[in-house]
């Protein structure tokens, strides 16, 4: 009979999160290292000095006017078709289910939830971060401004920063982050580099955003991959919490599939007065609690003798041939004189008939 256990799809993937990881030995969680806070530094103030330069309407909210007068979409409408389907590789639902996809098969892998966690936290941060200035400065688009040379601030728009943009350098720049290797990590980086510089070109030529906003969206998402070592603790503990919340759900399931325990198996027993009393088995163990060990103990009953056993005399083993056999030999006919006397006898009328 097998007795194998019948895993579910989410057990499997558990089981195979559980083995030991494939991770290359060498390479370490990044750090917050120091040319890694420089370049925090230079990011954040960078941010800063646009949505400064934006909100006193300097001489990038006039470059903003003039490029949107350009019309580059005008200027070469052949790319039009072309640029149409690259700007889909800044859009936050299709990059985010691609590179999960690669992310997964990188966790199943390596053993680990730490890529998917990590993109998660990435993307959360995007989210909050880019989503709290965008409806706080409420800046409206190129295609629906109202006063030729205003910056468009604070009137219910949603394209300062540029979410494309952001959206770009992070989820394709979380490959470069989580690389296993250091000439993947180079080459991922500039690969992701050239994806979200050209997303944020496409939507100034599209005139869906202004050049003000594709920088500080690649400002933005660069400030959420710079931060992320900051995150590595928190990413580490929701792992963790994972796999222990997956173990408790385990056990509740097995409890629950276990029998319920017998709270007292009842033994027969034989009492004083001939009739059969019911005692719980952990009476019966000799550990009887005084509720309901009995007044007078029952006698022992007395157990006979046991009887010794027949002595069998051997004999050598015969042969069928050779054994009696179990029936009188002849044939079990009466003779021919018993039968006709037989048949005389009934043949005779009973008296007083």
């Amino acid at each position: 009979m097998r007795t194998d256990q019948i895993l579910t799809r989410l057990e499997r993937v558990f089981a195979r999160l559980d083995r030991e990881p494939e991770r290359p030995a060498h390479l370490q969680t990044p750090q917050m290292s120091r040319h890694r806070v420089v370049l925090l530094g230079s990011t954040l103030a960078f941010y800063l000095a646009i949505v400064v330069a934006v909100l006193t309407t300097s001489w990038l909210v006039r470059l903003d006017w003039q490029v949107m007068f350009f019309r580059p979409y005008e200027q070469w409408p052949q790319l039009h078709a072309f640029l149409d389907y690259l700007v889909v590789l800044g859009q936050r639902g299709p990059t985010a289910v691609m590179v999960a996809a690669w992310l997964g098969w990188r966790s199943w892998r390596q053993h680990t939830l730490r890529p998917l966690i990590t993109l998660g936290v990435a993307l959360l941060l995007l989210n909050v971060t880019v989503g709290s200035v965008k409806l706080g400065l409420g800046r409206l688009g190129p295609h629906y401004a109202t006063e030729i040379g205003s910056a468009e601030l604070f009137a219910g728009g949603d394209i300062f920063p540029s979410g494309h943009t952001a959206n770009a350098v992070v989820t394709w720049g979380i490959l470069a982050y989580l690389a296993s290797t250091v000439v993947t990590r180079r080459v991922l980086s500039v690969v992701s580099a050239v994806v979200s510089l050209s997303v944020g070109a496409t939507t100034v030529y599209l005139g869906t955003h202004w050049v003000s906003d594709v920088l500080l969206g690649w400002s933005a998402g660069l400030l959420i991959l710079l931060a992320l070592p900051w995150f590595e603790p928190l990413i580490a503990r929701a792992e963790a919490y994972v796999f222990d919340l997956r173990e408790l759900l385990r056990r509740r399931a097995e409890t629950g599939r276990m029998p319920a325990p017998v709270v007292s198996a009842l033994t027969p027993l034989l009492s004083a007065g001939g009739k059969w009393r019911l005692q719980p088995a952990a009476a019966a163990a000799g550990g009887e609690s005084a509720a309901t060990a009995p007044a007078h103990p029952a006698p022992a009953a007395h157990t006979p003798a046991p009887r010794p056993a027949p002595l069998l005399t051997a004999r050598p083993h015969l042969i069928r041939s050779e054994r009696t056999p179990a029936t009188p030999a002849g044939s079990r006919r009466p003779a021919h004189g018993e039968r006709a006397a037989a048949r005389s006898t009934a043949a005779r009328p009973v008296a007083g008939g």
